[in-house]
């Protein structure tokens, strides 16, 4: 069965409430796909039962792969974190977006954003815009 008789047996373009398009293909849009697609095949030809078990592997397999990529995302979040957290004390350098350069002691980090800030001085600079790091110069400590 084609998407387009999959759609136009699902009711899309009958006259009902128009529904928000999903930009993406989730778990549950393919699951009704498959639903819709066995609910109005034709009982003379039914669904080739090896074609039915391929699509649930697809799903199960498409499942999977989000938790992968849902799990990979936190991992980069706590990474970002977690280097963001080590910069502290550290001179760095940055390239703001307008083109805006600096440098200085980094002495606080912000994680209320996707990407965490770094307060240099008064800037406030997100980390994937931090352009370099040396370690902060000693300072001479009195001899006695």
């Amino acid at each position: 069965m084609t998407i387009s008789a999959i759609a136009a047996s699902s009711g899309v373009g009958s006259g009902e409430a128009a529904r928000t398009p999903v930009k993406t293909m989730d778990s549950e849009v393919f699951m009704s796909l498959l639903v819709t697609q066995l609910r109005y095949q034709d009982p003379s030809a039914p669904m080739d039962t090896n074609q039915m078990m391929s699509q649930s592997v697809q799903l199960s397999m498409m499942e999977k792969m989000t938790e992968l990529t849902a799990g990979a995302k936190e991992s980069f979040s706590l990474q970002m974190r977690t280097a963001a957290a080590q910069i502290i004390g550290t001179q760095v350098s940055y390239t703001l977006a307008d083109g805006t350069k600096g440098d200085g002691i980094a002495s606080a980090v912000s994680f209320a954003g996707g990407v965490p800030t770094v307060t240099v001085g008064e800037a406030k600079v997100p980390l994937d815009l931090i352009t370099g790091m040396a370690a902060p110069a000693k300072t001479s400590e009195p001899t006695t």
